[in-house]
């Protein structure tokens, strides 16, 4: 069975505004490059031919996988959220106990994750220890560099 994922609004648009530029302009340069190649004369010597034809494989590999996604993809009602735990979508600042380190993070899908806006995987360590919990707990997540404390300040959407 396949794995739900579940995306913010300006997320799932994000997706389907790639698999529609794909499915449009994406073929339509692809199958550009195949024809300028095919005109250059004998098919069977013809690496340009080849590597186009390899492009277009690899496009429609990518198309399909992003179908995939979004067939598994479900929107997040952000209304309907509980604020008092953290949940996927929720924006929470955290300190860290041993340096006092204050830090901010929405726990986003996989594809969504850009930690540079401060948008985390709800898959990476760091949300997964911080699922469930409340304002005022303090956890200890195991991150690749060893165990830190945080606890957990606000909660918010």
């Amino acid at each position: 069975m396949s794995e739900v994922v579940y995306y913010t609004k300006e997320g799932l648009e994000k997706l389907k505004e790639e698999l529609q530029y794909l499915k449009t302009e994406g073929r339509s340069q692809i199958a550009k490059a195949i024809a300028e190649a095919r005109d250059k004369g004998d098919l069977s010597e013809n690496a340009e031919y080849d590597a186009a034809k390899e492009a277009q494989g690899l496009h429609e590999m990518k198309i399909a996988k992003l179908e995939d996604t979004l067939s598994k993809a479900r929107l997040i009602d952000e209304s309907k959220l509980d604020a008092s735990k953290v949940l996927a979508l929720s924006i929470v600042k955290i300190k860290n106990i041993d340096n006092g380190t204050l830090m901010t993070y929405q726990l986003v899908s996989e594809s969504e994750a850009d930690l540079k806006s401060g948008k985390i995987s709800v898959k990476s360590p760091i949300a997964k220890g911080l699922l469930g919990k409340k304002v005022g707990e303090i956890v200890e997540i195991t991150v690749p560099s060893g165990k830190i404390e945080f606890e957990v300040l606000e909660i918010s959407r």
